[in-house]
């Protein structure tokens, strides 16, 4: 009797595996031992940076806060502390997007925080 490979499901398989590979460099790309190593890792990887991209824009927007801050002379903490004194829910990320678009919101938003500190 004839060995039945079942060919079509395992060459789908494969291909499947070494489409996900392209662009890798040298063995890694066209072998499938090193390459589905390869592509697990890369799939690894590309889960724990999606979570960690909220954590890198958190931080982008904490800087950008925080010079808008500086240049209206309040620090970052006291900006924060302020606004939340005078309950303002604007996020991190409004914020942010208004020190740069909008800098004499910004300064408005500052001035606020100041006063519900003082």
């Amino acid at each position: 009797m004839v060995r039945a490979t079942n060919a079509v499901a395992s060459r789908r398989r494969r291909k499947r595996l070494l489409k996900q590979a392209k662009g890798f460099w040298g063995d890694r790309k066209n072998h499938v031992k090193l390459t589905s190593d390869a592509v697990m890792k890369a799939m690894a990887f590309n889960y724990e940076h999606r979570k960690k991209k909220k954590n890198d824009f958190r931080r982008l927007w904490i800087i950008r806060i925080g010079v808008a801050a500086k240049i209206n002379g309040i620090s970052y903490s006291k900006l924060i502390h302020g606004l939340t004194k005078a309950g303002c829910a604007l996020n991190r990320k409004v914020l942010s997007d208004m020190a740069i678009r909008d800098p004499e919101g910004f300064s408005a938003v500052a001035n606020t925080a100041k006063a519900a500190l003082a």
